[in-house]
């Protein structure tokens, strides 16, 4: 692990800031790692305490939310559960106000529909929706 926290970004990563503040939060001993070629637009947080991981060419869309730790509790809010990696493989597309919650693996070519909240894994080429973030089918590669 990290005493400060390591923040990794690819070649050619975009990142826009410009009409909502988008944050790259990364706290001690935590790892988050943008893949080459990877955009992520306007108004994203990324909230990393243990590791994220985004692959190559992934668009991650306005307000999108990735977290690899709940921060409290459900019963006792004053206890910090242990931050569960998040891994978004290479290709995968975030539409906007995605929330991708600890512990979820989407994989390659994947696609989050608009304000899906992802609290499961996705199989690779597969698009999801809804609240919680359901399979609504496969896509062609």
């Amino acid at each position: 692990m990290f005493a400060k926290g390591r923040l990794e970004i690819g070649n050619r990563v975009r990142i826009h800031s410009y009409l909502a503040r988008t944050e790259l939060n990364v706290g001690p001993g935590a790892r988050l790692v943008v893949g080459d070629d990877t955009f992520i637009n306007n108004g994203v947080v990324l909230s990393c305490r243990g590791e994220i991981r985004i692959g190559a060419r992934c668009q991650i869309a306005p307000q999108v939310v990735i977290m690899d730790n709940d921060y409290h509790g459900v019963e006792n809010r004053g206890e910090v559960p242990p931050a569960s990696p998040v891994i978004i493989e290479d290709d995968v597309w975030l539409a906007t106000r995605v929330t991708v919650l600890r512990g979820v693996t989407i994989g390659r070519g994947a696609v989050a529909a608009a304000g899906a909240v992802v609290t499961k894994d996705v199989p690779p080429y597969t698009l999801v929706a809804g609240v919680p973030a359901r399979a609504i089918r496969r896509i062609n590669r």
